[in-house]
């Protein structure tokens, strides 16, 4: 066997196994952060987050994340360290609709992911049905599938953020909805995500899962969480699903 057989092999057998993930998809829960586009590409997250800890200070609430807390440069772990100290409050209200004030102003400067719109509607064409399972806004999400036409591939199917946070991901909360509403199984799903939260809710769903990583990092974060089946691009995802149809 030659060096360049060795090398294709991995090669194939990764190209096997999307292919056997996809054609066996009937159902597909999308996240929307990562796979269909990057929704803070011009409307930064950690400014984000910076002004949501501004805001508890201006409150007199300074002591109420932890110094580790206050660095992190993620609005939805802001949301959930003020969760789990006031859960259910007024004040955890008023932060989440604060932060789903901020991603729909994102909405304008979001970048699409490449290919995931042709993908969105390849897929749709082809009979799968579609959803989407998201800790974003379900108002933020709707907005951005209205400009780009991609609204009707998934109403009514997104399911994002509810003021009940503990049920975020990665707990399977929205997948969950998704399946029931659909009238889904799991085996029948395919979950595309990008983070390891998205990893573990459709791995408790017990739904199949493709990681999309558009980066060496989020690469490196999603195989540490277990994913196995991982693109760097969802080009060869739109090519695999025109060569089934």
């Amino acid at each position: 066997m030659t060096s360049d057989t060795k090398q294709t092999e991995p090669a194939a057998q990764e190209t096997e196994n999307l292919r056997e993930l996809i054609t066996r998809a009937r159902y597909v829960l999308f996240d929307f952060d990562g796979p269909i586009c990057r929704l803070f590409a011009g409307h930064k997250a950690e400014l984000i987050a910076e002004g949501q800890v501004r805001w508890l200070e201006q409150r007199g609430l300074h002591g109420l994340l932890t110094e580790v807390e206050r660095q992190v440069p993620d609005p939805h772990e802001v949301l959930r360290a003020v969760d789990r100290r006031h859960a259910g409050s007024d004040l955890v209200a008023e932060l989440e609709e604060r932060l789903t004030q901020q991603e729909l102003r994102a909405v304008p400067s979001a970048l699409p992911t490449p290919y995931a719109d042709p993908l969105i509607r390849t897929w749709t064409a082809v009979g799968s049905r579609l959803s989407i399972t998201t800790n974003n806004s379900p108002r933020a999400v709707r907005e951005y599938l209205a400009t780009r036409g991609l609204e009707e591939c998934f109403l009514p199917h997104i399911y994002g953020r509810t003021q009940d946070l503990h049920l975020l991901k990665p707990h399977p909360h929205c997948l969950n909805r998704a399946l029931n509403a659909l009238g889904a199984d799991a085996e029948s799903a395919l979950m595309i995500g990008d983070t390891p939260s998205d990893f573990q809710a459709a791995e408790r769903a017990g739904v199949p899962f493709l990681g999309y990583a558009r980066n060496a990092r989020k690469e490196k974060l999603l195989r540490a969480s277990g994913a196995e089946h991982i693109v760097n691009s969802l080009e060869p995802v739109l090519k695999v699903l025109r060569n089934q149809a």
